[in-house]
C-alpha cells in the first residue's frame, strides 16, 4: 500500500424526510470558522497491516467516543481527496444522539511557530444531515459516498 489511507463509517438513518447521514465537523483552528467543506465522514488513517474495515470501526470509536453500530456494512468504495489521501468508507444504518459523542483529541503546535502545543477535538461538532444538506458541507471528494449511498438505498 502506498500513500496515506483513511477508513471510515458513514452512519445513516431513514426518516420521514428521507435518508440522513451523520457527519462530523473537523476540529482544530484551521476549520473553526469554516462550514462548507469542513464536514467529514468519521474516519482516520491506518497502516498497511490493519484491515480497512477494522480501521473504520476503530476510528469511529476514537473520533466519536462511542461504539460503532453492528449492522450490515454497505461498501461505498473509495475516493481520492485533493491532498492525495485515499479514503475507504462503509455505510451502516443506525441512530446516534449527537449529544452522546465524546470526541477524541489531537495535539498540534498552535499558534504556528510558537513552540506551544494545544489539544483540539478531532471533531468539534456532529450532526445529522439530509443528503442535499450534506452535499453542501462535506469534503468535496466525499460527496461521492453520498451518491453511492443514495443509489444503494432508494
Amino acid at each position: 500500500m502506498t500513500g496515506r489511507r483513511s477508513a471510515g463509517l458513514l452512519l445513516f438513518r431513514r426518516t420521514e424526510r428521507g435518508l440522513e447521514v451523520l457527519l462530523g465537523h473537523m476540529g482544530g483552528p484551521y476549520f473553526a470558522r469554516k462550514d462548507a467543506g469542513a464536514w467529514t465522514v468519521p474516519k482516520g488513517e491506518y497502516e498497511a497491516d490493519e484491515p480497512a474495515w477494522e480501521a473504520a470501526r476503530r476510528e469511529f470509536r476514537e473520533e466519536l467516543g462511542v461504539t460503532p453500530p453492528d449492522g450490515e456494512a454497505v461498501p461505498l468504495g473509495e475516493v481520492r481527496q485533493t491532498g492525495g489521501k485515499t479514503v475507504t468508507v462503509w455505510a451502516v444504518e443506525g441512530d446516534l444522539d449527537p449529544g452522546s459523542v465524546a470526541p477524541g483529541t489531537f495535539t498540534m503546535e498552535w499558534p504556528p511557530r510558537s513552540g506551544r502545543t494545544r489539544e483540539f477535538p478531532e471533531l468539534d461538532r456532529v450532526g445529522w444531515f439530509g443528503l442535499d444538506a450534506a452535499r453542501a458541507v462535506i469534503v468535496r471528494a466525499q460527496a461521492a459516498f453520498l451518491d453511492r449511498l443514495a443509489e444503494h438505498s432508494p
